[in-house]
């Protein structure tokens, strides 16, 4: 269940997401003046016309805050029921005053909860640049088509794992009741049944982490490959992935140990049987 809503609000469970695209740097290239085409200058100039004095007094300022004056968020996690998006702080990168672990994420937007959710940060970034009036696309940051293809994957991915995981939640709470009902009926008619109902949970969620940790290791790889020329970077949901496989070997070991109590059963049932005879 946990897997199932983590990062459903904005306060909760916002670091176990699926994948995080980091967008801080979108852009830097445009200011790589050396190298830029000559529609890389008009956007250069269309958005210092509209930067601050703060920024005209400081590059380096400007360069690190790129996303943000463009009208995009510094970072996206994409989870399974939404995303959400909002900006570093105290800054998007370390320094000699700011270490890497004192940079903390600043929730400002979750999107609508929705059944079988697909993250597309591509239609994102595409919205929340319509709306700074800059008239800058994706296409003229040179946004890479294989991004999009490592974004497909994950889509796909978050589809199915989500019929998993309600398919594992529906089954843990029946295999629960199921436990609860066997301290009251013993025999191994009880204990076959939990038994079936954990081994069923457990390859439900065994298969649901099996599918989104492939392919947020892979779509991040292919986001990192492919990103890096134009400041985005991707960063697999490693907290997400504990919780999942943790949840995985519990079931495991639920299999397990109903298990024992069939055979132990058995065994008390010959037992007593030997000592009648």
């Amino acid at each position: 269940m946990l897997c199932i809503f983590a990062g459903s609000k904005k306060d909760f469970m916002q670091e176990y997401a699926i994948i995080t695209l980091n967008t801080s740097r979108i852009g830097t290239n445009v200011f790589n003046t050396t190298s830029s085409t000559d529609s890389d200058s008009n956007i250069f100039e269309s958005i210092w016309d509209n930067v601050t004095n703060s920024i005209e007094s400081s590059l380096n300022d400007k360069i690190n805050s790129f996303a943000q004056d463009l009208g995009l968020h510094e970072f996206y996690s994409a989870h399974l029921l939404d995303y959400c998006s909002g900006y570093y702080t105290p800054t998007d990168l370390p320094n000699a005053t700011v270490s890497k672990s004192d940079i903390d994420q600043n929730i400002t937007y979750c999107s609508n909860r929705t059944s079988f959710f697909r993250f597309n940060p591509t239609t994102a970034l595409e919205q929340e640049l319509n709306k700074t009036g800059l008239n800058i696309t994706l296409e003229d940051l040179h946004w890479p088509e294989a991004v999009n293809d490592g974004v497909h994957a994950l889509r796909v991915a978050q589809k199915a794992a989500f019929l998993l995981y309600c398919i594992a939640a529906g089954l843990l709470l029946l295999a629960t009741f199921a436990s609860l009902v066997s301290f009251f009926f013993n025999g191994r008619l009880s204990a076959f049944v939990d038994i079936s109902l954990w081994f069923l949970a457990f390859l439900a969620i065994a298969l649901a982490s099996a599918i989104t940790t492939a392919v947020a290791v892979k779509a991040s790889s292919v986001i990192n490959k492919h990103g890096k020329d134009i400041g985005v970077q991707a960063q697999r949901g490693n907290k997400f992935m504990a919780l999942t496989w943790v949840a995985t070997a519990l079931s495991f070991l639920n299999v397990f140990v109903w298990v024992f109590e069939c055979l132990r059963g058995r065994r008390r049932e010959k037992y007593v049987g030997h000592v009648e005879k």
